[in-house]
């Protein structure tokens, strides 16, 4: 851990004396908390961590997690545990460690506006500064334990997805089904589920972010299925379309297009090219298409500890990919009143090109119930 923590430092010019990241209560919880502090379980509610130039730090942990925290530090000797049973224990754990008049760096993307006003009144004199694009830029190139446990999640999501053709049934709610995607996952060896699973049967696939609810599938109603594993705090995300009983001849020619889409952007997806070129590519096939207009989302966006982690695939986008990074390609059509395809996929950016982490099939599966 401690390569990662200077290389957030280096990346900030003055370079500041401590990085402070504190964590409130839940949700909100800073994810680059556990890409400082590689610990693989613990929710680690309002604690902090004080890192330094020379990549060492030291974990305020709460008597809660002060075992899991020194567990975790068992691996790395660059990682001082303190318990602090009370908030003023933290603040003077911090009072201790930094200096009363230090340049602090401070995430403040994940960070509360209470948890700052704390870190004011226990700091009175110190000078802040924003790190979290040094954070953000830090954790988009993964090392090999992150890609082992992005592909970890992405090979559990892609058992599952290939499974969910023989679930489905006539009658079931969306609901239904996302629990029982998230239950499969959990056998495959999930910690849990990456974001709130989306399931939407006929019109309501075609609502890229629609929350599943009490609608019963029918025959003859398109589907679209999207969810990730969470492993060891790394996510994946991954989307598939299937079909229940007849299947609709327009949608089959949409699914076409979007798996086109889809390669498009993947045959010049390399280190070096423009996240914007990459959208663009994708859109094109789409535009020339007789579903004009109807990709309405960014084509992806990186993967890690969060499912949305910091960098964006879209048209505005002018940062180039560079290898390590882990990105979806999730080009989609949506017919509204009808029904919609999405095509997700996680790959990993390498020296030539990319290389696939989900790996379920892409095909336009179903049954004809």
């Amino acid at each position: 851990m401690r390569d990662r923590v200077r290389r957030i430092f280096e990346r900030l010019s003055p370079r500041p004396d401590a990085l402070i990241v504190a964590n409130s209560e839940g949700p909100q919880i800073d994810t680059s908390f556990f890409y400082l502090f590689d610990v693989p379980s613990g929710a680690f509610e309002s604690e902090a961590i004080v890192a330094r130039p020379d990549g060492s730090l030291t974990v305020l942990a709460s008597p809660l997690e002060a075992e899991t925290a020194r567990l975790g530090a068992e691996n790395d000797r660059g990682v001082e545990i303190e318990v602090c049973p009370r908030l003023e224990d933290q603040a003077h754990a911090i009072q201790r460690l930094v200096d009363a008049k230090a340049r602090v760096a401070l995430n403040f993307r994940e960070l509360t506006h209470e948890g700052f006003q704390e870190l004011q009144a226990t700091l009175p004199a110190a000078q802040w500064v924003d790190a979290s694009d040094a954070i953000q830029r830090t954790r988009r190139v993964k090392d090999s334990s992150e890609l082992a446990r992005i592909e970890k999640a992405a090979a559990i999501a892609s058992v599952v997805a290939g499974e969910i053709p023989s679930v489905l049934r006539l009658g079931m709610t969306e609901l239904e089904l996302a629990g029982e995607i998230e239950y499969r996952m959990s056998r495959q060896g999930a910690a849990g589920r990456s974001f709130d699973t989306i399931v939407g049967f006929g019109p309501h696939s075609a609502e890229p972010h629609f929350s599943p609810g009490n609608a019963r599938l029918e025959s003859g109603q398109s589907i679209v299925c999207d969810f990730g594993a969470l492993y060891h705090r790394y996510v994946s995300d991954l989307t598939r379309p299937f079909y229940f009983g007849r299947v609709d001849p327009e949608l089959v020619r949409v699914h076409a297009k979007v798996l086109e889409a889809q390669r498009a952007a993947l045959d010049i997806l390399r280190p070096g090219v423009r996240a914007c070129d990459l959208h663009q590519a994708a859109q094109n096939v789409i535009d020339g298409s007789p579903w004009k207009g109807l990709f309405t989302h960014r084509l992806g966006h990186s993967i890690g500890l969060a499912v949305h982690d910091g960098f964006s695939l879209n048209r505005e986008t002018t940062d180039t990919l560079e290898a390590g990074e882990t990105v979806t390609v999730e080009p989609g059509i949506y017919i509204p009143g009808k029904g919609g395809v999405r095509i997700e996929d996680d790959v990993v950016v390498t020296d030539h090109g990319y290389r696939f982490l989900t790996t379920a099939p892409r095909e336009y599966l179903g049954t004809h119930g």
